[in-house]
């Protein structure tokens, strides 16, 4: 067996749990493989064992069994580009506060490697969202779990964003932007912007706008067996788009659609980890003295 490391920046408590992790697994004869980056951010604080190797981009992960995020859900994005349609399971380890994705406390990390390798999870196939365009933007990863967003750079005026659903017109959003949020990303910056919180196996997007100058416009749930096309005008002749936390500046003459990914990510499930007590725990539903 193999598993696969990423990581983000760690604090001083967590370093502990994260050495065991890795002794851990090399004791039960597990070949671990971290990111590039991750082991660029140990290296200062935390002597990596001599078996274990390291990986980016171009490194084929075909014989990857499990990938483990150890950060927030960013990380856990991030996790997401590594794999694409290799489908390799992901099990998200949270290194602060509570997340939507990554819901396992690191506390608890000996617990869930354990959990993990006796093969008591489940997997929760969440859809992604691809981008196709006219022009390269994202260096070939066209994909992303939470959201791809179209969006006015720095203080500059408003943008219109004329929107077509399978390419009938619906809607010129005169905004600051515009989001269409996966089910997953519902809980994010959609949901900042009004979106609705979805449940993680619904098969829709929300299109969201971002400070929309109309106030009687509203966010709308559509199929994501739709495709939706944009066109941008706006004073401005650059903006950026983004899926998930990476951004990028365009042209406003670059043509842009989106879609549901032929692939989905496979995140792994442990069986105390439940996406409605996460919802209640992280937006505070039911802190009300009548429910006790």
């Amino acid at each position: 067996m193999k598993i696969a490391i990423v990581g983000k920046p760690v604090k001083d408590e967590v370093l502990p749990y994260v050495k065991r992790l890795f002794d851990n697994l090399i004791q039960r004869g597990i070949a671990v493989i971290i990111s590039e980056n991750f082991a660029e951010l140990l290296q200062p604080y935390l002597a990596l064992p001599k078996e274990i190797e390291t990986f980016n981009r171009q490194t084929n992960l075909q014989d990857v069994s499990y990938m483990l995020s150890l950060g927030g859900d960013g990380t856990l994005l991030d996790a997401v580009t590594y794999v694409g349609p290799l489908e390799i399971p992901i099990l998200g380890i949270n290194m602060g506060r509570l997340g939507f994705l990554a819901s396992v406390p690191y506390a608890q990390l000996d617990a869930a490697v354990d959990t993990l390798l006796k093969g008591h999870y489940t997997f929760d196939e969440r859809s992604l969202i691809h981008l196709d365009s006219d022009q390269e933007v994202f260096e070939g990863i066209n994909f992303g779990l939470n959201e791809f967003s179209i969006l006015k750079r720095d203080t500059s005026s408003m943008i219109a964003v004329h929107t077509y659903i399978d390419g009938e017109y619906l809607n010129s959003y005169w905004a600051d932007g515009l989001i269409v949020a996966t089910p997953t990303g519902s809980t994010g910056y959609s949901l900042s912007c009004g979106g609705p919180v979805m449940m993680p196996q619904t098969n829709n997007f929300v299109v969201s706008p971002v400070c929309p100058h109309n106030l009687n416009v509203r966010p709308l749930v559509v199929s994501d067996r739709s495709v939706i096309s944009f066109e941008i005008e706006g004073r401005s002749t650059k903006y950026l788009v983004s899926l998930d936390s990476r951004s990028r500046p365009v042209d406003a003459s670059i043509q842009l659609a989106i879609r549901r990914e032929d692939f989905n990510a496979r995140l792994v499930k442990l069986n105390q980890v439940n996406f409605l007590t996460t919802l209640r725990t992280k937006m505070h539903w039911g802190l009300d003295q009548r429910n006790g």
